[in-house]
């Protein structure tokens, strides 16, 4: 059985819910707070390209996640950064999956759910909750706001009574800003806003323990999005989830989560705690992701280094050998086409994959990108 959260008014009269969560004992030398909620072992998500009409057969693979190894623990927010194409999506849908790993584990509350499907990845997918980038691609259009947030009520049997349902969708709708009267209306009626704190609603009435966000803010305006992000550490603070989020906006991202994870092309090529990634980044591509993030002050604004990378990011379809970055990396070597880097630690919590690294320690690679060993 996986851990079980329970949500319940405070006191009488009140819209402010409080939680208690117990979470089973599992082997390991990791307990409590220090034991990963969720786990995310080699995961592999790959795409097959067929051609033919009547006849169809493998002409190559898309390789979207390649061999990422990730975890969080509760009450902490991993962010997840990186380019548009570098998988950072197709992570958060294969946790949850709504993308069906090709191969690696996902492991929540210690019990490995990737092989679930039915009745148990439903019970599975109680402990998950997702908010989708599109505030308003994520609603359906006919159903009502009470309707789209009290849908997973009735999924997983949450409620004994119609009263207690109604009783519940008020709560939820008063939890994330909006009044409870608005039930009643749909997402057109809705601001793009509204529409994500409904989507925020919608995936808190499961009583999950952890939340993927998936770039909740990037369709927003910056007033906006200031407000939905307190809205999410609030929403941490009080019930203590555990949150994935996914971003573009490296200073939405410092401002919210406990550790990084770099991605590019499939695979994280860093990670850390939050202050050993922006203070002292190790792989090129994060600095230069870093080197892009604009400052407030004009003076230091005009005399900071930019790192500009050329090019776009290869498909995965035909990802280049050896290290992934190498095409667009500006202190590629020849040997980077050879070998493939595996995260290895720098400092403290701090790893990156980079072989001219003065950190990295050069052990037996495998040559080529289909080869690469599990990162720790």
């Amino acid at each position: 059985m996986l851990g079980a959260r329970e949500y319940q008014p405070s006191n009488a009269g009140s819209d402010r819910l409080t939680v208690t969560t117990t979470t089973p004992n599992t082997s390991g030398s990791e307990t409590g707070a220090d034991a990963p909620l969720l786990e995310v072992k080699d995961l592999k998500v790959h795409f097959p390209v067929k051609e033919g009409f009547i006849i169809q057969r493998e002409v190559g693979q898309i390789k979207a996640v390649d061999g990422v190894n990730l975890h969080v623990r509760p009450g902490e927010t991993l962010g997840l950064v990186g380019e548009s194409g570098s998988g950072k999506t197709t992570v958060g849908r294969a946790i949850l999956k709504l993308e069906e790993p090709t191969a690696g584990q996902i492991v929540l509350n210690g019990e490995d759910i990737s092989d679930w499907k039915g009745t148990r990845l439903r019970e599975a997918r109680r402990h998950l909750g997702m908010v989708f980038q599109d505030p308003f691609g994520s609603l359906n259009p006919r159903m009502s706001a009470g309707n789209l947030v009290g849908e997973p009520l009735k999924i997983h049997g949450l409620t004994d009574s119609k009263s207690a349902y109604r009783r519940r969708v008020a709560e939820l709708l008063s939890l994330v800003g909006l009044n409870p009267q608005m039930a009643g209306r749909y997402p057109h009626e809705f601001s793009g806003g509204q529409r994500q704190r409904i989507g925020v609603a919608r995936a808190l009435a499961s009583q999950p323990d952890v939340m993927v966000l998936d770039e909740p803010v990037s369709a927003l305006d910056v007033s906006i999005q200031a407000q939905v992000i307190n809205l999410i550490k609030d929403l941490q603070d009080q019930f203590g989830l555990a949150y994935i989020f996914i971003a573009h906006d490296l200073s939405v991202v410092r401002n919210i989560s406990d550790r990084v994870a770099v991605m590019y092309l499939g695979k994280i090529v860093e990670t850390g705690a939050r202050d050993e990634v922006y203070n002292n980044p190790k792989h090129p591509y994060t600095q230069a992701l870093l080197s892009a993030v604009p400052t407030a002050d004009p003076v230091l604004e005009r005399t900071r280094n930019r790192i500009v990378l050329e090019g776009d990011i290869p498909s995965p379809l035909n990802p280049p050998s050896g290290c992934v970055f190498r095409t667009r990396c500006p202190v590629a070597t020849e040997e980077c086409s050879e070998i493939l880097p595996e995260l290895q630690n720098v400092e403290g919590t701090h790893s990156a994959a980079c072989i001219n690294g003065d950190w990295y320690k050069r052990t037996p690679q495998a040559v080529g990108a289909d080869s690469a060993p599990s990162a720790p």
